[in-house]
């Protein structure tokens, strides 16, 4: 098992960010895929149309998202944690984010994806 750790900024507020990755219609519209989130703590994730699911763990508003996360192809019961840690950076938010228990053979696909499909996405959405 591996760990992702990334860190990204983006020039919006910390709860311009919290509101792109937990509110289901703005989440689909940066990823450009159907999402279903729940935002209370052991709510249900849904994103990409169902290739993604899983569960938030802690949910802290603008601050924190911890979330229990496993795509479709992932052998039935292994999850990986996802944190999303957000603070205010001069005029906008840095993330740190990681993900914890990577399965090895996955890790590159994981790694890429989270650039590809999460982070610049994301900073087109907040930046437009």
């Amino acid at each position: 098992m591996k760990s992702i750790e990334h860190v990204r900024t983006f020039a919006a507020t910390p709860a311009q960010v919290f509101e792109a990755l937990m509110d289901s219609k703005k989440h689909a519209a940066f990823t450009g895929e159907p999402a279903e989130i729940d935002r209370k703590v052991g709510g249900a994730i849904s994103a990409y149309g169902g290739k993604v699911v899983g569960i938030n763990l802690d949910v802290i508003p603008n601050e924190r998202i911890v979330q229990a996360w496993r795509p479709a192809n992932f052998p039935p019961g292994v999850f990986t944690v996802l944190t999303y840690a957000l603070a205010a950076d001069g005029k906008g938010t840095k993330l740190t984010f990681t993900q914890h228990a990577v399965p090895d053979d996955a890790y590159a696909h994981l790694d890429k994806g989270w650039d590809e499909r999460y982070w610049q996405p994301l900073k087109a959405y907040l930046e437009k």
